[in-house]
């Protein structure tokens, strides 16, 4: 989201956490998956299989892609839960597949999602893809490119310990060790802290940069961290999987990401925003999105192009 891989095309790694620590989804032996919240729930699978097509909103799809019943998605799946490679190794997986399935129903369309590198998407939509939701954050920069329209907004958090043994204040942070991923905004942002805390005369921020976020999550849960600090996303799937680590703190600098279409879709962006809209105001968008953890990244209002 607003880690470089996402506002302006660094790699995010995978993390996929289990009880002992987190490895890359597709080296895991039991990649968490969607889960319902209650026993009895309909699962993310069976909510999809539900949606029926919407006569209004498949009319609106181009014709080329009606005509060729399917939606082609690009997606870099290295950003659990969002997008990420299930167990069987090729099976792209999250909530943001889920959501775009559902889009793909109410339009009467099959939804293939294929998986490449983050910076190949962009250059690739309107020929190899009709779309990509691959948790792209909606900046002016990229609307000079493409359309973007708003499915899901998402910021900075931090996580700690469970039970925050060492009493940390998410308002200061001076003089504790904070995990990062090396190159995100989160590891500029904690530079930017530790400089405050040396002009305030206080210890600088300890900051622990690592070229994984799964290493940076691991090294929290073990203790070699006292804080992890990330996409909201990420720390809210790392709390979800793990029982040694609680939030500290509220989501801040939070912005919307967006599907990316061409610049010229002939229409396809307002079909995805009509059909966007449908699942919020049905509530089936907040049951997608809380199987994964992830509801906190809801939005009332899904827009074409909005301002960032």
């Amino acid at each position: 989201m607003k880690t470089l891989r996402h506002a302006a095309g660094a790699t995010l790694a995978v993390v996929a956490l289990a009880i002992s620590g987190c490895t890359h989804a597709s080296e895991e032996s039991a990649t968490p998956k969607a889960e319902s919240s209650k026993p009895g729930t309909p699962s993310n699978a069976q909510i999809i299989d539900s949606i029926k097509t919407d006569p209004t909103i498949a009319a609106m799809v181009p014709d080329d892609i009606k005509k060729s019943g399917t939606l082609r998605n690009g997606a870099a799946a290295n950003y659990a839960p969002a997008e990420f490679i299930d167990t069987d190794g090729s099976t792209v997986v999250g909530f943001d597949v889920d959501y775009v399935t559902a889009v793909g129903k109410l339009m009467g369309l099959t939804v293939t999602t294929a998986n490449a590198a983050f910076p190949s998407l962009i250059p690739a939509i309107g020929s190899k893809y009709d779309l990509s939701v691959s948790s792209f954050t909606i900046t002016s920069e990229r609307q000079k490119q493409v359309t973007m329209t708003s499915y899901f907004k998402a910021g900075f958090s931090m996580a700690v310990p469970k039970g925050n043994p060492k009493k940390i204040s998410p308002d200061d942070l001076c003089g504790h060790s904070v995990a990062v991923q090396t190159g995100t905004a989160q590891e500029t942002a904690a530079q930017q802290k530790s400089t405050e805390c040396t002009k305030a005369g206080k210890k600088p921020i300890d900051l622990l940069s690592y070229v994984s976020q799964s290493d940076a999550t691991t090294n929290v849960v073990g203790g070699k961290a006292d804080v992890l600090y990330a996409d909201s996303v990420i720390t809210a799937y790392a709390i979800k999987q793990t029982s040694k680590l609680e939030a500290l703190g509220g989501i801040t600098d939070a912005s919307l990401f967006g599907v990316v279409t061409a610049k010229n879709d002939g229409g396809l962006s307002k079909a995805i925003q009509v059909a966007t809209q449908k699942l919020i105001d049905d509530g089936t968008m907040k049951k997608l999105l809380a199987s994964w953890g992830t509801e906190d990244g809801l939005i009332k209002t899904s827009e074409v192009n909005p301002e960032p």
